[in-house]
């Protein structure tokens, strides 16, 4: 049976997360009729918005966020979200499209994305302080903005430090 104070933390963080989200869009709202929304390419803004998505999907799913678009510093590219999963240490691609094709956005996290994520997970891991290095898995995170409904598709442990089979293969 589950201890109570965590099922109710549970639910907490389910209300505080889903009140969040809709504090950040209506502040995005505001931000665009003001006029004083970014002026980025419209891939760039559907990218930033299904990175919030993905991020309330993680708080309410229980993970704890600690970092969002973490860079290396002299590494190429990004890691779009960071999140611990008890123990478990999670970096997560993002990736978004307006429309279900006939490509799934999965498929767009390719064997240079994947090297790319490694070689950052590995650097994001030597900053940890501590002697033990964590558990990490990699996954994606596939979201699908169409006409005003959100869905995100979790793709847990979808690749590991080494080369394998994706399990969308």
């Amino acid at each position: 049976m589950s201890n109570p104070v965590q099922a109710s933390g549970g639910l907490l963080v389910r209300v505080g997360a889903g009140w969040l989200e809709r504090v950040v869009a209506g502040l995005d709202w505001l931000a665009r009729r003001s006029g004083r929304a970014q002026s980025l390419p419209a891939h760039l803004l559907v990218g930033l918005e299904g990175e919030d998505v993905a991020y309330f999907h993680l708080l309410r799913s229980g993970y704890t966020v600690v970092a969002r678009r973490w860079s290396g510093g002299h590494l190429p590219g990004d890691i779009d979200m960071v999140a611990w999963q008890g123990e478990l240490l999670c970096f997560f691609e993002v990736k978004t499209r307006t429309a279900r094709d006939m490509t799934p956005a999965e498929v767009a996290v390719d064997n240079h994305k994947r090297n790319v994520l490694r070689r950052l997970a590995r650097q994001y891991v030597r900053q940890l302080p501590g002697e033990l290095a964590p558990q990490v898995r990699f996954d994606v995170l596939s979201v699908y903005l169409e006409g005003g409904k959100k869905d995100v598709v979790h793709f847990e442990n979808a690749f590991g430090w080494r080369e394998g089979r994706r399990d969308w293969e």
